[in-house]
C-alpha cells in the first residue's frame, strides 16, 4: 500500500504563490527607491560690504570778485535850446534817361576808309582725307599727284611704326594685347602735336604715343594756298606671336 499524504501539511503546496508575492514586493521596493528624489540644501552666502569713510576731498577756496558798478547815466539838461535850421539844402533833380517817340537820334556816318578789316585765321585742323594739299613726308617729294603723295605718306607712317615698335615688357609678361587708336595733328610748321590715344591698357597707349611722337618733321599741308593743321588717325595693333 502507498502511504497517503495529507494535503494540508505539504510544503510545496503554495510555493508559486509565495514566489509571485515576493517578486512583486521586491519590484515595488525597487521602483520606489528609484523614484525617491533627494534635494541639496541651499547654501547661504553672506556678503559683507564694508564702507569706509576715509575719503577726504579738498574743497577749493573761491574768492568773490567784486567789480565796481557802472557809472550812472548822464542826467538830462534843465533847459533845452531849440536851434533853427538856417541852411537851405538844394535838392538834386534826376533827369529821366528813357527815350520817347519824340527823341531823334542822328545817323552816324562812317567812312569806309576809316574801317580796318583784318583777316582772322581760323585755327581748324583739316582731316587728312579732304585736305587740298597733303603733308609731304620726307622721301615723298618725287611724286607729283596728291593721290600718290597720300599713298606715300601712309606707307611711310607704316614703316615708321614697324621700325620703332617695341612691345612693352610689362604688357608682354601680363599678355596684354589689343589695338590702340592714335589720332594726332600735324601743325602748320610740320610738327606732330596733340597726340590722343585710346586702347585696352595704358601700357599699350603709352607705347603708341611714343612711336607717333618720334615722327620726323614733314612739309605741312596746305588749304587755299596757306599752311594749315592736318588731322591724321592710325590704328596700331599689339599682337603676341
Amino acid at each position: 500500500m502507498k502511504p497517503k499524504k495529507n494535503p494540508n501539511v505539504e510544503i510545496g503546496r503554495n510555493s508559486s504563490l509565495y514566489f509571485m508575492i515576493g517578486l512583486t514586493s521586491v519590484l515595488f521596493l525597487t521602483w520606489q527607491s528609484l523614484e525617491v528624489k533627494f534635494y541639496e540644501e541651499e547654501s547661504k552666502v553672506s556678503e559683507i560690504v564694508q564702507v569706509t569713510d576715509d575719503l577726504k576731498e579738498e574743497v577749493p577756496i573761491t574768492e568773490m570778485l567784486r567789480t565796481t558798478p557802472p557809472p550812472p547815466p548822464p542826467s538830462a539838461p534843465d533847459v533845452i535850446e531849440i536851434v533853427e535850421d538856417v541852411e537851405e539844402v538844394e535838392e538834386t533833380v534826376i533827369e529821366s534817361t528813357e527815350s520817347s517817340q519824340e527823341t531823334y537820334i542822328e545817323d552816324a556816318i562812317v567812312n569806309i576808309e576809316d574801317v580796318n578789316v583784318e583777316e582772322v585765321e581760323e585755327d581748324i585742323a583739316v582731316p587728312f582725307a579732304v585736305i587740298e594739299y597733303v603733308p609731304v613726308f620726307p622721301g615723298c617729294e618725287v611724286y607729283d599727284t596728291q593721290a600718290e603723295r597720300k599713298a606715300c605718306f601712309n606707307e611711310k607712317i607704316q614703316e615708321h611704326v614697324k621700325n620703332n615698335f617695341k612691345y612693352p615688357p610689362t604688357a608682354l609678361e601680363m599678355q596684354i594685347t589689343g589695338r590702340v587708336y592714335v589720332q594726332f595733328v600735324i601743325d602748320s610748321k610740320g610738327h606732330v602735336t596733340n597726340i590722343q590715344q585710346r586702347g585696352p591698357d595704358h601700357l599699350l597707349e603709352d607705347e603708341a604715343a611714343r612711336i607717333i611722337a618720334a615722327l620726323p618733321t614733314v612739309k605741312p599741308g596746305q588749304q587755299r594756298g596757306k599752311p594749315v593743321k592736318v588731322k591724321y588717325s592710325i590704328p596700331i595693333n599689339f599682337v603676341m606671336n
